[in-house]
């Protein structure tokens, strides 16, 4: 159980380097121009991910998960995948990456590196880690109920997003 305390607390201090990247990018985007939308929903994605964190912990601890190996190894394997992906965004997104949505007018759409493929890479990793990272120790309750909320506010974040994009004359960037 050990590891696993370590493992989440790993994640979350991946997460606070991310929210130093994103305060930066944020001053740069500002700099810029740039608009930001949907600053109602952003306090509850900020609590959510909090939230899976803590329930990770408190549900492996308090419930007694035992680790089963086949398995938790498995879903430690995703969640690496999804911090690579993740960092695989922000590496292309470069400064225009944030934690917020903030577009700035006059920069194209980008079309490279994972959005290529996908439109909304980021969120595929956040879906991911959020499902494995508690499954790595059998914190299933947290895993269903992360699930379930991460997926009602995405489809609030995704249609905040793809609006700003779409208010700008020709293209932006994606939060």
């Amino acid at each position: 159980m050990i590891w696993y305390t370590a493992l989440v607390l790993a994640v979350a201090a991946e997460r606070l380097a991310e929210l130093a990247l994103a305060l930066r990018n944020t001053r740069w985007s500002l700099a810029r121009g740039g608009i930001e939308s949907g600053r109602r929903h952003y306090p509850a994605i900020v609590a959510l991910h909090s939230a899976l964190l803590a329930g990770c912990l408190v549900e492996a601890w308090s419930a007694g998960r035992p680790f089963v190996p086949w398995y938790g190894w498995a879903m430690a394997a995703v969640v690496a995948a999804a911090q690579g992906l993740r960092w695989w965004c922000v590496r292309t997104l470069g400064h225009r990456w944030n934690t917020r949505v903030i577009v700035v007018p006059g920069l194209p759409p980008e079309t490279g590196g994972p959005y290529r493929w996908l439109r909304h890479p980021n969120y595929v990793a956040v879906a991911a880690e959020g499902l494995a990272l508690p499954l790595v120790h059998g914190a299933w309750v947290t895993a269903a109920v992360f699930t379930v909320l991460n997926a009602a506010l995405m489809t609030v974040r995704i249609r905040c997003e793809d609006g700003a994009l779409a208010r700008l004359p020709g293209a932006g960037a994606r939060a």
